[in-house]
């Protein structure tokens, strides 16, 4: 599979941006948390202080949440970043 022109620029980018979306999506999730429950987030969820509903709900929000801001950061940079591609191009893994 041929490389598309500035790919290491817009995986750098991409990176970074991955990052900068996750600190940020973990700063949400933890207020939207709190503002949901009323009490902070587990900072040990694997803890035995802490309950194994809470503590899986907290890992299934953070889990996705941060997933869902790292795949959109990154595919924003890599669609402002790279060229579209050549038409009737095989784009497949």
């Amino acid at each position: 599979m041929a490389k598309r022109e500035g790919a290491l620029p817009a995986q750098l980018v991409g990176g970074a941006a991955a990052l900068v979306a996750g600190f940020v999506a973990r700063k949400a999730l933890t207020f939207a948390w709190t503002q949901a429950t009323g009490k902070e987030p587990p900072t040990e969820p694997e803890s035995l202080d802490v309950g194994l509903g809470e503590a899986l709900g907290w890992a299934v929000v953070t889990g996705v949440g941060m997933e869902v801001a790292r795949v959109l950061a990154v595919r924003a940079a890599h669609q402002k970043m790279l060229p579209p591609p050549e038409h009737g191009a095989d784009n497949t893994v």
